[in-house]
């Protein structure tokens, strides 16, 4: 027998518009439609968790990047779109840092978006979810090892 739950007139659909992340001023904005868009992400991703899977990892890649970031800063550099080659339209700087910022949030709707299933085959599956966000993961880290000029570095051990 079913139950009626009453939610006292709120409503969860997802505003018509996924906004945008704000920046420092110096990195850029982050337009969550975009994202959406380019990495794919289905409509089972709210547009509250988006944001906050954003917001995350906009504080996580601009840790990662601030010494970089302070250094620009004092060669009177103000924005990084600013710096180095444009390809399609931006910096190249802005398109690895915007591949961070993606490969991040991709990392993490990866991990918090898995089956709940407890079959063997749900095992197999959660594995290979667990493979693909250590693949986002590493591009986020070769995204800001390629901003920092560091060669990217896989080891595996044996």
């Amino acid at each position: 027998m079913g139950s009626l739950i009453a939610n006292q007139g709120q409503t969860t659909t997802p505003p018509a518009q996924d906004g945008k992340v704000t920046n420092d001023g110096f990195w850029p904005d982050v337009d969550l439609s975009i994202l959406r868009a380019a990495t794919r992400l289905s409509g089972n991703v709210t547009a509250e968790r988006l944001y906050s899977a954003t917001v995350d990892a906009v504080l996580t890649v601009n840790d990662q990047l601030r010494t970089y970031r302070a250094a620009q800063i004092g060669q009177g550099w103000e924005k990084a779109e600013d710096i180095g080659e444009t390809v399609a339209g931006a910096s190249a700087l802005v398109h690895r840092y915007l591949r961070a910022v993606y490969s991040s949030v991709q990392a993490d709707m990866a991990e918090r978006y898995r089956d709940w299933d407890s079959t063997r085959a749900g095992d197999y599956r959660g594995q290979g979810e667990s493979d693909v966000a250590d693949d986002f993961r590493r591009n986020a880290h070769w995204a800001v090892s390629d901003i920092l000029g560091r060669p990217r570095n896989t080891v595996e051990l044996l």
